[in-house]
């Protein structure tokens, strides 16, 4: 076997077949893992003169019974940088921390560019909760950085093959089948979306996916691309994206928006050029924020259940600071029906 550079528990992982945290509980001696695939662990860790990080070995150790959940700044129209959707979740991750004996240590991911130096190698946390990413593939490289230091983290996202770690996320290709069935059922036929529809932002490609696959079993025309138009999630966004899809000068009688922010920032934009809400264009939304209760009109939308997400996102990171089993995670989705879609 021949390594480039200094040999990693995730070269191990890819040669015996194995997850990097089946790794690191071989090589402390977990009886959690089966003997034989123990045995093989160690030769190849063997061959490749691995060297475990002893200063990692003493923090899971000796853990620090603190967990640390890691925000992505996000762009707001206030000051607090945070997304509204992830505002439900981290209560509900906090009262899992206590109930679980955790305390939290809650801050910002861009503290510097080695999450590990912050919270692994200075022994401020025994892992890592990741909330909220940017542009995937652009983060990628810090997730795999995670995984090369042995760092425990989960994070809340797409749940995707060959990913590094472990997510949990919910079923966005059944919510955007959802979103779509029903402004099928309501005889809607040009359907645009707004968001990214990319692999820089798999959640959104994953729901315009679910979306086109509904309008297919309905035996409707598939999604129209030139209806697509890219958008971070920001009611900001959300209205600039109305007004290129206007632009276009392309018929469409619904919208389907890759989150709540921008379906709420398309809205206005479709008030103001006097387009009737549902009447002309029926919008549909993704997360089920506070704010689409409250929208002009409400806003129908998929929901996800933000609670569960909280309580598996500590649960799972206990598991895999604690050395145990842990796996990824798609929780269901569930479609709100409002005034955006339906007219009283």
């Amino acid at each position: 076997m021949t390594i480039k550079g200094k040999a990693t528990s995730l070269d191990i992982a890819h040669l015996a077949g194995v997850s990097q945290p089946t790794v690191s509980r071989a090589l402390r001696g977990s009886a959690s893992v089966n003997p034989e695939t123990r045995e093989r662990i160690l030769a190849i860790a063997r061959e490749l003169n691995y060297k475990v990080d002893k200063n990692a070995s003493n923090l899971r150790a000796q853990q620090t019974g603190t967990l640390a959940l890691l925000l992505f700044e996000d762009p707001t129209s206030d000051e607090s940088h945070i997304n509204p959707f992830f505002l439900p979740m981290l209560g509900s991750i906090t009262r899992t921390c206590a109930q679980r004996g955790k305390d939290l240590l809650i801050s910002f991911q861009q503290l510097s560019n080695d999450w590990h130096a912050d919270y692994g190698d200075s022994h401020k946390a025994d892992g890592l909760i990741l909330l909220g990413y940017g542009d995937y593939l652009a983060y990628e490289g810090k997730l795999s950085k995670l995984m090369a230091k042995s760092t425990p983290f989960v994070r809340w996202g797409a749940v995707l093959p060959d990913q590094p770690g472990l997510s949990i996320g919910c079923d966005n290709v059944g919510g955007g089948r959802l979103a779509g069935a029903h402004l099928v059922s309501l005889g809607r036929r040009r359907i645009a979306f707004l968001g990214d529809a990319s692999s820089h932002y798999p959640e959104f490609l994953e729901r315009y996916e679910g979306c086109d696959n509904a309008l297919r079993e309905a035996g409707r025309t598939a999604m129209d691309r030139a209806l697509q138009v890219d958008a971070i999630s920001s009611e900001e966004a959300g209205e600039a994206a109305a007004r290129e899809l206007l632009a276009r000068n392309l018929p469409f009688d619904a919208i389907f928006a890759a989150s709540d922010l921008i379906a709420i920032g398309a809205m206005r934009v479709l008030a103001e050029q006097g387009l009737r809400i549902p009447e002309d264009v029926a919008v549909v939304g993704f997360d089920d924020i506070p704010a689409a209760r409250i929208a002009t009109p409400a806003l129908t939308t998929i929901h996800q259940d933000t609670t569960q997400a909280g309580e598996l996102l500590v649960a799972r990171l206990i598991a895999l600071v604690d050395g145990e089993p842990a796996d990824s995670e798609r929780l269901p989705t569930s479609l709100v029906v409002r005034r955006s879609s339906v007219a009283d």
